[in-house]
């Protein structure tokens, strides 16, 4: 199954590594003219140097207006991929108020602001656009030490059914893709932890996920291909949810 992008514009957030990266790689193969955000400056030219065609936008999430101003300059989008995220563990108990925020703003606060902004511009141009966010079979999976990381994907759940239900009559898609883990930079750093939980036991599949499944399966909800699929959360967990 070929999917195409020719004349679309894409943009992906936290696309200077990991799955981000990946997915704003495979999405200029495919034809998208693709913006590539990231609050570091020597990933996105490294991506650059690797990637001659993809544009880069060097913003921080956290900056509400400056994040408004720059996705703004951007003459249309057609394509969303709110991939931006962070990973902190700590204990419930012991979890303090920076890093609650910190995983809010970047994992919640921004997606939002992000799609505002583009639905915006999507209804304004009558763009039939699509929007996926990069969830975690953490929105409904309870973990040791991810209190604050689960909520703030539970969160993304839930807003992607709010926005299907208004932005469905301007036919703009939503949905969220929900992984198990996927070994990138930000999983290796707590790669013990994860090594000790008892995720991989639990997966009928017995195995973790690769970035090309999250790829894939990304570019099918951003593609036509996928036209009936709206306000939905698609697992990639190797069928550990179904615990």
């Amino acid at each position: 199954m070929e999917i195409r992008f020719d004349g679309k514009t894409a943009l992906v957030t936290g696309s200077g590594r990991g799955i981000g990266r990946a997915i704003a790689k495979r999405l200029v193969e495919c034809g998208a003219k693709t913006y590539a955000l990231s609050v570091l400056k020597d990933e996105l030219d490294s991506l650059k140097e690797e990637v001659p065609e993809i544009h880069t936008v060097q913003v921080d999430l956290r900056d509400w207006k400056k994040t408004r101003d720059e996705i703004g300059k951007i003459e249309a989008i057609d394509l969303l991929v709110n991939n931006a995220g962070v990973c902190k563990m700590n204990d419930f108990l012991t979890a303090s108020q920076d890093e609650l925020n910190e995983m809010m703003e970047v994992n919640f606060n921004a997606g939002f602001n992000v799609s505002q902004v583009v639905a915006k511009l999507m209804i304004e141009k009558k763009i039939c656009g699509s929007i996926v966010f990069i969830s975690s079979l953490c929105s409904t999976f309870a973990m040791d030490k991810l209190s604050v990381y689960s909520c703030t994907k539970s969160a993304i759940d839930m807003l992607i059914k709010c926005m299907a239900l208004e932005l469905g009559p301007h036919k703009i898609r939503i949905n969220s893709v929900n992984p198990t883990v996927v070994w990138t930079e930000m999983t290796l750093k707590i790669k013990d932890h994860i090594n000790n939980m008892p995720n991989l036991s639990l997966t009928p599949l017995g195995k973790f996920a690769e970035r090309e499944d999250i790829v894939n399966t990304v570019l099918f909800l951003l593609s036509d291909k996928s036209g009936m699929i709206h306000g939905e959360s698609i697992r990639i967990d190797g069928g550990l949810g179904v615990h």
